[in-house]
């Protein structure tokens, strides 16, 4: 007689069922699963939606600000107003301000309406006048200077409408907002809507938008972002030719080469820190340090790139660190065991593989410090700073430009709608940079990425 029989227990009973019948337990758990997955696809489905709307919003806001209302005015260039000596000297020519093409305008408001059998109820040009970009007069002047030979022709030229025509046309300016206005009556409205019928009005794509550089508040139908568009590229540039090779070299000599001890251990927690940092503490850093103490060019690119450069270090450092990891130790130890060198088993076989990560770390790096915005004002990258493109390479770095983040808050900030418009219009812009950045990160990783 065993143990088991001696002891006097009961043997225990089988349990009831099938094992394909779902006890209670396992039903609350597949019920406890069910439910999980409900609240994870309610959670995409909910980021997706705000993304959606955050799209459209965009979009819907930003697309009218690459069309822009033109019209269409025969000025008559008059001898005697614009260059009584009759010499064709560009210098006499230049002694003209402005104000000396503003009846030239009028007269050609007049001869529009007439033309078109369009009725005034205004007797003065500058009433009328009020329906032209104030930018006109200087576009005119720009274009004798440049073709003397033309004065005493009359040239058809097409000219900006005012911001409020503009976005009458758009549909964002109402007869009733004019009630409040006094930059335009529904009267100058009336002419316009006459003017469109006869094709003297029309909206057309703004490529000055997109090329040309930032204009004054009395000037928003103006503006364009081209100009910071090139800031922004001159202050990536010193950025990739800083931040990339000093943070690669700092990651690998932390990681392969650097003893553990208290002062890299000081060192990684100070760089992991320091990733942490506000954007604004960087601005104010480079305020002090570059402008003050080194007295570089305020509002240059390259020292909005210096200080972007402090701001993306620790991101790539961090993420050079996290590539160079992933590599396997065995690559190493069968780099070592071959007999080569610890520097020729780190730069021939370890950052090779590690390089996808490296290359998609700077490349993100690059596209936060491409939106960062509060550094860029503290060292005053500020809007309508830069009206012409720069003459070269060198002050393309030097001389004082904005930056499309710090250019779309300058928007933001005026008064005018139109300058709302371009807001969102150069956010489109933006957006569509970054996203070019994280597809060539995602080329280069595929393109460089090994599998072991």
């Amino acid at each position: 007689m065993t143990d088991a029989t001696a002891s006097g227990a009961a043997p225990q009973k089988p349990a009831s069922g099938s094992l394909l019948e779902l006890d209670a337990r396992t039903k609350r758990r597949n019920a406890a699963e069910a439910r999980f997955k409900f609240y994870g696809m309610a959670a995409v489905g909910i980021g997706l939606l705000f993304l959606v709307l955050l799209l459209v919003s965009i979009v819907r806001n930003g697309v009218p600000a690459y069309t822009q209302t033109f019209i269409s005015l025969p000025v008559e260039l008059q001898a005697e107003k614009l260059d009584k000596n009759g010499n064709r000297d560009p210098e006499e020519i230049k002694k003209v301000s402005t104000f000396g093409y503003n009846p030239l305008i009028d007269q050609a408001l007049f001869r529009v309406l007439e033309e078109n059998g369009v009725e005034s109820p205004f007797e003065k040009g500058a009433d009328l006048r009020k329906m032209v970009s104030a930018s006109a007069a200087a576009e005119i002047r720009d274009y004798v200077i440049a073709n003397p030979e033309k004065i005493g022709e009359t040239v058809s030229f097409r000219v900006l409408a005012s911001s409020r025509v503009d976005g009458y046309l758009k549909g964002r300016v109402t007869r009733e907002d004019l009630a409040r206005d006094k930059n335009l009556d529904a009267e100058h409205l009336d002419i316009i809507d006459q003017l469109k019928e006869a094709g003297a009005v029309a909206r057309t794509f703004n490529w000055s938008f997109i090329l040309g550089a930032d204009a004054s508040e009395s000037r928003p139908e103006q503006a364009g972002i081209g100009v910071s568009m090139l800031g922004s590229l001159f202050m990536m540039l010193v950025v990739l030719l800083l931040s990339l090779p000093i943070g690669v070299a700092a990651s690998i000599y932390l990681e392969e080469f650097a003893p553990k001890n208290v002062w890299t251990d000081l060192i990684e927690v100070n760089i992991s820190n320091l990733a942490a940092v506000p954007s604004i503490v960087f601005g104010i850093l480079g305020l002090a340090v570059f402008i003050q103490f080194m007295h570089l060019p305020q509002s240059a690119p390259l020292v909005g790139g210096l200080v972007l450069t402090l701001m993306t270090l620790p991101t790539i450092i961090i993420s050079t660190r996290a590539s160079l990891k992933s590599v396997p130790p065995s690559i190493r130890d069968a780099a070592l065991g071959v007999g080569a060198s610890k520097m020729q088993s780190v730069f021939h076989h370890v950052l090779p593989l590690a390089m996808p990560g490296i290359l998609t770390g700077t490349i993100i790096g690059l596209a936060q410090a491409l939106g960062e915005t509060a550094p860029l004002l503290l060292i005053g990258m500020v809007g309508y700073i830069a009206s012409n493109y720069p003459d070269g390479v060198a002050s393309g770095f030097l001389d004082p430009n904005s930056a499309m983040p710090a250019q779309i808050y300058e928007w933001a900030k005026r008064a005018d709608p139109a300058y709302y418009e371009r807001a969102w219009g150069g956010i489109i812009i933006l957006l569509l940079f970054l996203m070019t950045m994280n597809i060539i990160a995602v080329i280069l990783r595929r393109r460089f990425e090994r599998r072991w």
